[in-house]
């Protein structure tokens, strides 16, 4: 009396349907993680790279920016640790991947400059 009635698919029919549901269903994950992959993974591995590509460049007289907001000057180069001057006779050593950003000489003759 309430029961409707129920018609069987060919197993052909059920296959191919099938595959065509289980690929919508998986194109949204597939296109939620190309989504994270060229707005998040890839951007960050470029700023890795950039990064990394500047401490191997990092030579003495450079100035250099600590991730504390403190400028100074390498006097010294080493594997893993850096010898910065924060201030006349005051060196201090800091560890390489902990420098910020390298200063050009006229961003740093501006800001004396104005200081």
């Amino acid at each position: 009396m309430f029961a409707t009635p129920a018609f069987a698919q060919t197993v052909a029919g059920a296959s191919a349907g099938g595959m065509q549901a289980m690929l919508i269903q998986v194109a949204p994950l597939i296109g939620l993680f190309a989504l994270f992959y060229f707005l998040m993974i890839r951007p960050q591995q470029k700023r890795m790279k950039d990064h990394q590509n500047m401490l191997a460049a990092l030579k003495r007289n450079d100035v250099v920016v600590l991730p504390s907001g403190v400028i100074g000057k390498v006097v010294r180069v080493e594997d893993a640790e850096v010898g910065v001057e924060i201030a006349q006779g005051v060196t201090v050593k800091v560890v390489k991947g902990m420098i910020t950003s390298v200063r050009t000489r006229s961003e740093s003759a501006a800001n004396d400059a104005k200081a």
